[in-house]
């Protein structure tokens, strides 16, 4: 397909896509969840557990008590000691948010993030600042803790292409129908693709992407096509390109 049908076609879809209807309980997603409390720590706690099958994501979610993250780490540990998800045992869901709440007491998510971003305008120093502070906070190394708040990435070429990290923060930065916007001073152009199988099929199938390998130097490879696309927010098209993979549409 020619690059400029592809591009029509995008943009006709992400007109479509960009509708309160696109988050109900007929059209699932974890933002649905995140768009309830329009908060950043609440956000993020949706965007880590979003892996695998979309109805138990938000069955999960909807098991959490979030005014926990008030609470004393006692309260937490007794009230999480039997919510578990996947890879993550209650000891990890307990771990997220105790370190979260210590965060709150003293700073913000996105004051965090900024003083790693601002250096370079690099939304993944942003990320390893945020990683380095939740280890930090609340010391806990497991296999699925690990998954659940990544590793610090140096690399692009076979990292993690940190996708809910990714997700997290175009919620948070992009503000339409479907994200909510609730930082300033982040650049909607710096961000970077939330790559998952959904839109790295597409990307592929529409020949936007070359790479084979689903790391983060792949998200980097498609952002810098769609940038070609709209210079200034090239992850408007993000959640037109999962659509169309989740729903199977025919291109």
């Amino acid at each position: 397909m020619e690059i400029a049908k592809i591009k029509k076609l995008l943009d006709e879809e992400v007109k479509k896509r960009n509708s309160t209807n696109e988050i109900s309980l007929d059209r699932l997603d974890p933002i649905l969840v995140a768009h309830r409390y329009k908060d950043p720590t609440v956000s993020l706690i949706c965007a880590l557990f979003a892996y695998g099958n979309v109805k138990q994501i938000v069955k999960f979610l909807d098991s959490l008590d979030f005014s926990l993250l008030d609470k004393s780490d006692e309260e937490i540990r007794e009230t999480l000691k039997n919510h578990y998800y996947r890879f993550q045992k209650s000891e990890d869901v307990i771990a997220l948010f105790i370190a979260l709440k210590r965060l709150n007491e003293t700073t913000t998510l996105e004051e965090v993030f900024k003083s790693g971003y601002l250096k370079n305008r690099s939304v993944i120093e942003g990320i390893n600042a945020l990683i380095e502070i939740i280890t930090s906070l609340f010391p806990h190394a497991t296999q699925g803790y690990n998954f659940l708040i990544s590793q610090v990435t140096h690399k692009t070429k076979g990292a993690g292409a940190l996708k809910r990290w990714m997700m997290y923060l175009r919620w948070m930065v992009r503000e339409d129908n479907i994200d909510m916007g609730l930082w300033s001073g982040i650049n909607r152009a710096d961000l970077i693709m939330p790559l998952d199988t959904h839109t790295f099929k597409v990307s592929q199938k529409l020949g936007l992407l070359q790479r084979k390998s689903y790391d983060l130097e792949a998200a980097i490879e498609l952002t810098k096509i769609l940038k070609t696309f709209d210079a200034k927010d090239p992850l408007k098209y993000d959640f037109a390109l999962y659509r169309i993979g989740q729903e199977k549409i025919e291109i």
